[in-house]
């Protein structure tokens, strides 16, 4: 069974990654559950931005990128306020050990501003968002809803249904015809998606 790593903090965004971890952790459309594990700074409780109290699985000092496929990192207002410097060095971490990280929203302002982003394809909230951080990676930004570069999905606050798609999409869990299907119940309500997605 494949592992995520989800990173909890407080005023963690809830919204922004519950479509995926809902995704990897029943395999409901692509029939590969995974083992979701949430990491912290410590064990100590975290309370989200919806006020959901979490109880951290792990510490972030016992993840080894190995150990895992993927780390998700979701958007909080510690990012805007310039914080998360741990999670960017374990992100460094897992891409120099070549396993997938995702972030969304103020995440991916972390990731600019210890230089992930310089060169690779990325978005996020608004390029102006990213600017902001003195990143070099401007070149790079691409404004669509999700992006996959190798390695590195992101994604904007906007698109939680976009940001599950392209971390199946990245991993192959569901051909496109499914993937558009997803997107079209999750997000257009497209009622004619639905037997495609669950055929």
């Amino acid at each position: 069974m494949r592992t995520a790593y989800v990173a909890v903090y407080g005023t963690l965004a809830d919204w922004e990654i519950g479509h995926l971890l809902v995704e990897l952790r029943t395999g409901r459309f692509t029939g590969e559950p995974w083992q979701v594990v949430t990491v912290g700074e410590s064990t100590e409780p975290v309370v989200t931005m919806g006020g959901m109290r979490i109880v951290p699985d792990v510490a972030i000092g016992d993840v080894e990128p190995e150990n895992g496929d993927l780390l998700v990192l979701a958007g909080s207002a510690e990012w805007d306020a310039g914080g998360g410097d741990a999670w960017v060095k374990l992100a460094d971490q897992f891409l120099q050990a070549k396993v997938p990280v995702a972030a969304i929203c103020g995440a991916t302002a972390g990731l600019a501003r210890g230089g992930l982003l310089d060169e690779r394809k990325h978005t996020s909230a608004a390029r102006e968002y990213l600017q902001a951080t003195g990143y070099r990676g401007t070149a790079n930004y691409l404004d669509e809803r999700a992006v996959v570069d190798g390695d590195l999905i992101t994604a904007g606050p906007d698109a939680p249904v976009q940001f599950a798609r392209a971390v199946m999409q990245r991993f192959g869990l569901a051909d496109e015809r499914k993937l558009d299907a997803y997107e079209g119940v999750f997000h257009r309500g497209d009622p004619a998606a639905y037997p495609i997605l669950v055929g």
